[in-house]
């Protein structure tokens, strides 16, 4: 290769070289298209601040009942859940904008149940207490139930809880009335038997066959039992005690006992309330 052909090559190269970097200097980067503008960039991402939310998002709510307290709460014919505070329920998510979803279980597990965010609300006739505040928060109550002394048709001995010392006593296990036998009956008339049950169709059962002397249970709920099973047992003297139920919610969550209570309040204002009393129990709201 002869000098000038190689100084002219050299040439050549550098002008290449040159104007190459001279394109690349003068082009645009190109960009990643850019997402569309929304007025809440985290919408998608952020997660619900309270329970109440979460079930709105979810689009329905988790109530736990026992199934088995007619009228209360029970599976109809077609093993639905039923009843009283099953049709609570149902307004009361209707009016929340959700679906219902019921979970039955035996009433000493679902307090435990709501610990454990296994239901969202309790709606099966949750006694108020000052100890379950403790540990979980109320609605304002929605319903009053007196409860009475219920012994066989043909009992005489027993009138009411003075009558109860050396006698076995039939009660639901976990319940209010299981506390009141043991903090305040017992103390007050002297020692019994405390029977306990996880249903009260067992308990009124062995009532009527005899294994247990008394019961105590509010009017409403064993009068559809004692006409359905035919039992031969009464309620007997004047009512011992007067409990407050209400929707029962895990503790800190206001913005879903405030909704609960706006359902409410609307469906005792819009009479709604007293159509769903009335139906199960056929008497006007004692509340």
């Amino acid at each position: 290769m002869s000098i000038k052909f190689k100084q002219l090559f050299k040439s050549v190269s550098l002008i290449s070289v040159v104007a190459l970097a001279l394109v690349g200097c003068g082009q645009k980067p190109v960009e990643s298209p850019k997402p569309a503008a929304s007025g809440n960039p985290n919408a998608e991402t952020a997660a619900p601040s309270n329970l109440l939310e979460q079930i709105k998002k979810s689009g329905k709510i988790r109530v736990g009942l026992m199934g088995t307290y007619a009228p209360y709460n029970f599976l109809n014919e077609k093993k639905e859940v039923d009843g009283f505070d099953a049709d609570v329920a149902k307004e009361v998510a209707k009016r929340l904008g959700v679906q219902v979803e019921f979970t039955t279980g035996e009433f000493s597990g679902l307090i435990e149940g709501l610990q454990k965010d296994k239901y969202d609300a309790l709606i099966s006739q949750v006694t108020i207490t000052e100890d379950r505040k403790k540990t979980m928060d109320f609605s304002n109550p929605y319903v009053k139930n007196a409860v009475n002394v219920v012994v066989k048709s043909d009992n005489t001995t027993i009138q009411s809880i003075e009558d109860f010392k050396d006698k076995k006593i039939g009660v639901g296990l976990g319940t209010n009335d299981e506390k009141y036998l043991r903090d305040v009956a017992m103390p007050k008339v002297g020692k019994f038997e405390i029977a306990t049950y996880n249903d009260v169709v067992t308990s009124l059962t062995d009532l009527n066959i005899g294994r247990i002397d008394a019961t105590i249970n509010n009017v409403f709920a064993i009068k559809p039992l004692i006409e359905k099973n035919k039992f031969k047992i009464k309620a007997v003297g004047q009512p011992i005690k007067e409990d407050f139920a209400g929707v029962a919610v895990r503790k800190n969550n206001p913005e879903l006992v405030e909704a609960i209570n706006k359902a409410l309040a609307e469906m005792k204002t819009d009479g709604t309330f007293t159509t769903i009393f009335k139906k199960w129990f056929d008497v006007e709201p004692n509340i």
